[in-house]
């Protein structure tokens, strides 16, 4: 990441997306960045790549490839070195390996370098409650949260009492960015 800086125009926003139902709206979180000066390069896991968003979309909202492959080490980066970095949705999987410091794939390698290099960092997270309790994803949580990782309200994806689904809150990633 530290070989070239973000633009001196407009700072740059890492997003990473994860294999959750929600992911299919990441459009919206690009789209919003964008309105509050952002430039945008977006990450995948490999799960997420397999249709949980119109990755043909995002690339032409952000002029950019969605990444989620390493690069050989001859080709040049993508993507200036970020200055912010959102996880929309984050799955219960991303979240404790991220924490316990795993780097397997593209997307985790980027998040365990972001906060090694102390970018700011913010997660809306989508996680059934049964997941959410479980003690390895509440350890998870303060250890990012203790690393300064900012949180905002986990979405379970459970209807509400309406019977339909809650909005995902996406620009709610971008508040918290700013709470500095």
């Amino acid at each position: 990441m530290s070989e070239q800086a973000g633009s001196a125009e407009a700072p740059f926003l890492y997003v990473v997306v994860c294999a959750a139902g929600v992911a299919s709206g990441v459009t919206e979180l690009v789209t919003a960045a964008q309105e509050r000066g952002w430039e945008v390069g977006v990450f995948a896991t490999p799960v997420a790549m397999g249709g949980f968003f119109d990755t043909a979309a995002v690339e032409a909202r952000t002029g950019r490839p969605v990444r989620s492959a390493w690069r050989r080490p001859s080709e040049p980066r993508p993507f200036p070195a970020p200055d912010a970095a959102v996880v929309a949705p984050a799955t219960f999987n991303t979240v404790n390996k991220w924490a316990a410091g795993l780097a397997d794939t593209l997307a985790l390698a980027t998040l365990c370098e972001a906060c090694g290099l102390g970018v700011p960092v913010a997660v809306l997270p989508c996680v059934a409650d049964a997941l959410a309790s479980h003690p390895a994803y509440r350890e998870s949580v303060a250890r990012l949260s203790g690393m300064g990782v900012r949180f905002g309200d986990p979405y379970t994806g459970e209807a509400g009492e309406g019977g339909g689904l809650p909005d995902f809150a996406w620009r709610r990633a971008l508040d918290l960015l700013e709470q500095r």
